[in-house]
């Protein structure tokens, strides 16, 4: 029985964490189609990593929210605070209007996103009250504490989904859903496999659009340099509309690029030879062995592109 003002409290601080940081929107309607939720820990982190895939399952009529888990109002040389975070959280809105998807950002302080059972209860609820059949995070593997701290959210929510007392805020998901990792480049402990790479050639164009919607992080932010270097690169980045879409299609394109070439055997296996070696621009994905491990078939189904 003492358990149960635990339970209570536990209960009352989520309730509060979700009133400060956002109520997640109503769960999708039961039509049959699929139900994607993607995590970032700043608003461009999803869009940047998983926007393409997230365009093709939005336009086959598909459930799609991208969820950033700070509000980013640290993300900027001239900018901060609560002025920055409203203008990334109007950045992603805009980017999810392109996509056609939804988006969420946490108000959470940039850089201050820490793995504790508050915030995996706020990610199992999100995750619950989507229903979603697929999550998708970065791994914890990564420079940034943000990104490591998602990633270990992700990891520690794939089983705590599935147990219906954990949160009384929200149903449990059934089947648990298959949990997947964006792609990264970082080696250390284990590199990135590539068990699933997506062409995402078929809407370039529609992500580029939303790429140059992020404004304040594509043409006005230059991270890991000296101030000379920093000014050097924002003095190359176009003024005028036309020219900063260009510059977020070529330096994106090329980054995209180098996703389908680096994963060319994962495109072949999913496309077969012909199709997979012509694939200009991917996205690419490792299933995480905490949530539903998925047949080839169930994989096929829930990529139906």
């Amino acid at each position: 029985m003492r358990r149960i003002p635990g339970l209570l409290l536990s209960v009352a601080l989520t309730a509060a964490a979700a009133q400060v940081q956002g109520a997640a929107p109503a769960t999708p309607k039961k039509d049959g189609k699929l139900r994607i939720i993607v995590f970032g820990a700043h608003p461009d982190d999803a869009e940047f990593k998983a926007g393409g895939v997230a365009a093709l399952w939005a336009a086959r009529g598909h459930h799609v929210k991208l969820v950033s888990m700070t509000n980013g109002d640290q993300g900027h040389y001239v900018m901060t605070g609560g002025a920055l975070a409203k203008r990334r959280k109007a950045e992603v809105e805009r980017a999810a209007q392109i996509l056609g998807t939804h988006a969420q950002v946490m108000d959470i302080h940039d850089g201050e996103l820490m793995p504790t059972l508050e915030n995996r209860r706020l990610m199992v609820d999100l995750i619950r009250n989507w229903q979603a059949d697929i999550v998708i995070s970065p791994r914890p593997y990564d420079y940034h504490p943000d990104h490591r701290a998602v990633g270990q959210l992700a990891q520690d929510s794939a089983f705590m989904v599935t147990v219906p007392f954990y949160s009384i805020n929200s149903p449990v998901v059934e089947p648990n859903p298959v949990f997947l990792y964006m792609s990264d480049n970082f080696k250390r402990p284990v590199p990135f496999r590539a068990d699933i790479a997506i062409s995402i050639d078929e809407v370039f164009q529609k992500k580029i659009d939303a790429v140059d919607a992020l404004v304040s992080q594509v043409y006005e932010t230059v991270y890991g340099v000296d101030e000379a270097t920093r000014r050097q690169r924002l003095a190359q980045i176009p003024k005028d509309p036309a020219g900063r879409r260009a510059y977020a299609e070529k330096l994106h394109g090329a980054r995209y690029a180098a996703v389908a070439n680096q994963y060319r055997d994962a495109l072949i296996k999913w496309y077969g030879p012909e199709k997979g070696k012509a694939v200009k621009y991917a996205e690419a994905f490792e299933i995480c062995e905490y949530g539903r491990q998925p047949s080839e078939q169930e994989l096929r189904n829930l990529f139906p592109f």
